[in-house]
């Protein structure tokens, strides 16, 4: 049995003194944006809340997917690292970006670079190397399950909240699911947009979403885990191998407010049986009368 935990679209609050000289373009319409709206939604407290449920429940894995900070200002990095930190160490806690993680064009060494540890894959663990963007996907074993981290996220012109994984890294992920399917492994792949079409707005979509998912059915794969819409999804998708299961989540932080439902995480209990991989799942769910989470809904997976 490995339980791993996911979560997603942490959108740290609150949002850190902002240098005047970053509130130009797309960050000055995204300060806004959370000047007006967003900071009456996302709130420390239930980030805080959640990661003390997903650290009470003892979990053997965490994985993010994205959306850690809001519109990539340089004093966000640091604080979300601290946050990260308190989630756990950078080997029991997987992260893969969002668009508001990489939300304007900004120098490696001083955005996600801060947050190297959490999506380097095991080789570069042991020697501390920096994955660069080009270097997803990432691959994780831990026990029987493998985690294969996706960046989808790159910056886009306002008004658009768009992903691109690229040919490359598409077939890169091909690769390494069909390796590891002859290994005997648990696939999951965390991603942060959608990993399939019509699930979010146009301008909000995985701009190569079919591409993925037509990989996906070639493939296959047990789980991917996604954020970005702020809603719970979950989906399957038929594969050469077997059903592929998709699940995305609420915001972490998100009180449920404006028709969006409030913070979740869900457990994923995975194990081998009768030669089948089997997942027993459960969604816990922020409760803002109590200030706490509670169990809300529980489903079981079978995959090929």
């Amino acid at each position: 049995m490995f339980t791993l935990a996911h979560l997603t679209d942490v959108h740290l609050a609150p949002l850190p003194r902002v240098r005047l000289g970053e509130l130009a373009g797309k960050r000055l319409i995204g300060f806004q944006s959370w000047l007006f709206r967003r900071r009456y939604i996302h709130q420390r407290a239930i980030a805080d809340a959640v990661r003390d449920d997903i650290l009470a429940a003892g979990v053997d894995h965490i994985a993010l997917t994205g959306d850690l900070i809001n519109i990539s200002a340089a004093a966000e990095y640091a604080p979300a690292l601290a946050w990260l930190e308190s989630l756990g160490p950078p080997d029991r806690v997987s992260f893969v970006p969002g668009n508001h993680d990489a939300y304007v064009a900004t120098p490696w060494d001083k955005s996600l670079g801060q947050w190297a540890a959490y999506m380097a894959g095991d080789l570069k663990l042991a020697d501390a190397a920096e994955p660069r963007p080009g270097l997803f996907p990432y691959v994780r074993q831990r026990r029987n399950v493998a985690l294969i981290g996706l960046s989808s996220a790159l910056p886009q012109p306002v008004g658009y909240a768009t992903g691109r994984l690229g040919d490359r890294q598409i077939a890169a992920a091909a690769a390494i699911l069909r390796e590891r399917r002859k290994r005997g492994f648990c696939r999951s792949v965390l991603i942060h947009h959608p990993p399939a079409p019509g699930l979010t707005a146009p301008r909000k979509e995985l701009l190569d979403a079919r591409d993925f998912a037509a990989m996906l059915k070639e493939e296959g794969a047990e789980l991917v885990l996604f954020g970005h819409t702020h809603l719970d999804h979950r989906l399957e998708l038929s594969s050469r191998t077997g059903p592929v299961h998709l699940v995305g989540l609420a915001a972490a932080s998100a009180n449920g407010a404006c028709a969006k439902p409030a913070a979740d995480w869900c457990r994923f209990a995975i194990r081998r049986q009768e030669g089948r991989w089997r997942m027993s799942a459960l969604r816990r769910r922020y409760h803002p009368e109590t200030g706490g989470l509670a169990d809300e809904t529980g489903f079981e997976l079978t995959c090929g």
